[in-house]
């Protein structure tokens, strides 16, 4: 077979792969929390024919080599944790954090999941939780009557009782950080999953230890920026025609050869 055949068939393979990156940051533009992502790449093992620096004469060295590249390859689908943009929601559940950090989720399984996601509810007992039921760790539950709730730029949250002058500390809330965030697995849902590539969870009180504040009443948007998408969209699909084209080329070259020696 035609080596050029395999190298644009992995060049495909490759843009495809980016496209579907791509495409998620797209879908995810308007999804609180969203870390965009992309497709990281590397050229496979190249067949060396003649070695750099090898012995032409008795007296005199290759300045340089004949390698042949065998194609790209995908290697990651990294996520970029850069700061969202935050708007206010007046919303007294929301928060957002302002810096490094992720909210703490209990997951059904028992383990911990982390998010960016802070469009926080409060479910039938007074937890409070995400918008899929999972509640915020260390859990904290609101009472019925509580007027108004307040949390500090350090995760202190606290209610307006009937009756009462003070207000009410009801707990705090510990944020968590990562040696290597990207190194994250995602999982849906808004949430991420620690892995031996992120490094263990590193829980303190946000404001601390470089992790970040917390904004109440306001969301962290998508990180996702439509326009760049949309380059990347462009530089893909142009890429992809070429990798086509050279399929396409290579194999018009197989048939003008098989052509000739069939005469």
């Amino acid at each position: 077979m035609n080596q050029a055949l395999w190298v644009a068939k992995t060049g495909l393979d490759a843009q495809q792969t980016r496209m579907s990156v791509v495409s998620n940051n797209l879908a995810n533009v308007n999804t609180t929390g969203f870390k965009k992502g992309r497709a990281v790449f590397e050229d496979l093992i190249y067949q060396t024919c003649r070695q750099p620096g090898a012995q032409s004469t008795q007296d005199t060295q290759l300045p340089s080599g004949l390698m042949i590249g065998t194609g790209v390859r995908t290697v990651a689908t990294e996520k970029l944790f850069q700061q969202g943009n935050l708007v206010q929601t007046h919303n007294s559940m929301d928060m957002a954090i302002e810096g490094r950090g992720f909210f703490q989720i209990l997951m059904p399984n028992g383990d911990m999941g982390y998010t960016r996601d802070g469009s926080f509810q409060i479910n039938s007992e007074g937890e409070v939780v995400m918008s899929n039921g999972y509640p915020l760790q260390p859990g904290v539950v609101i009472p019925e009557e509580a007027q108004t709730i307040g949390i500090s730029q350090d995760g202190i949250i606290t209610v307006q009782l009937p009756g009462q002058v003070d207000p009410q500390e009801l707990g705090q809330i510990q944020t968590a950080d990562f040696i290597n965030p990207a190194g994250l697995q995602p999982i849906g849902e808004n949430l991420f999953l620690e892995t031996a590539a992120s490094g263990a969870a590193q829980e303190s009180t946000p404001g601390a230890n470089g992790l970040g504040q917390i904004v109440h009443c306001a969301l962290e948007t998508s990180n996702v920026n439509i326009a760049e998408e949309l380059v990347n969209m462009i530089e893909t699909q142009r890429s992809y025609e070429a990798n086509s084209k050279a399929l396409s080329t290579a194999d018009s070259m197989i048939q003008f050869a098989n052509n000739n020696l069939a005469r």
